[in-house]
């Protein structure tokens, strides 16, 4: 338990004593636990301290995980010298139900299709000599309901052709902002505090 308080010890700007507490308690549980991995198992296989409510109030309390991801990287992983990437990836997992927070419906490119299920997208760095990805952000990404109605009725429209060449009488338009579609203005707030960290 001691080296899990100190491997630890390099998020203590980030986090309270307490919540340091409470993670090694955690990290202790699931490393020794032999079942599936759930709250109560945790607090079956922890020392004193680690009981079930305390592993409860740590998963209740809002952390700042982007912080602590990129802490641990650059303290425990991270070569100076070597060559790193930044990457951005969608994860959509099939999930069947309705009670499920965030469920909707994704395009899943194993099942190449859209499927109801969740997505996560993650920004990592990548270790370009050794080919090792380390995940530093996930997010949940939750469509709003009008936008699942709207995926599932949308029908393809075939647009006229166009004479080739430029429309006589148009006139040079300014350089105008791409309007972005409902998926990147979901990415670019996650994409911003990455890039800010």
């Amino acid at each position: 338990m001691t080296e899990i308080l100190a491997l630890l010890q390099n998020i203590a700007p980030v986090v309270s004593a307490t919540i340091l507490q409470q993670m090694s308690h955690v990290m202790y549980g699931m490393l020794i636990s032999n079942g599936r991995i759930t709250m109560l198992e945790i607090s079956r296989w922890t020392e004193s301290g680690g009981s079930y409510r305390t592993i409860q109030r740590l998963y209740h309390t809002p952390l700042l995980w982007l912080q602590i991801q990129w802490i641990f990287f650059v303290s425990q992983l991270q070569k100076p010298r070597d060559e790193y990437i930044a990457v951005g990836d969608e994860v959509v997992f099939g999930k069947a139900g309705k009670e499920t927070y965030g469920i909707g419906r994704f395009f899943s490119s194993l099942q190449n299709r859209v499927i109801p299920g969740l997505s996560f997208f993650v920004f990592s760095v990548i270790h370009v000599k050794e080919r090792q990805s380390y995940p530093i952000q996930a997010v949940q990404m939750v469509k709003k309901k009008e936008e699942n109605k709207k995926q599932a009725k949308t029908k393809v429209v075939k647009k006229e052709k166009r004479p080739v060449g430029r429309p006589k009488g148009s006139k040079n338009k300014k350089n105008e902002k791409p309007t972005l579609s409902p998926e990147l203005v979901r990415i670019q707030p996650v994409l911003q505090a990455f890039l800010a960290i």
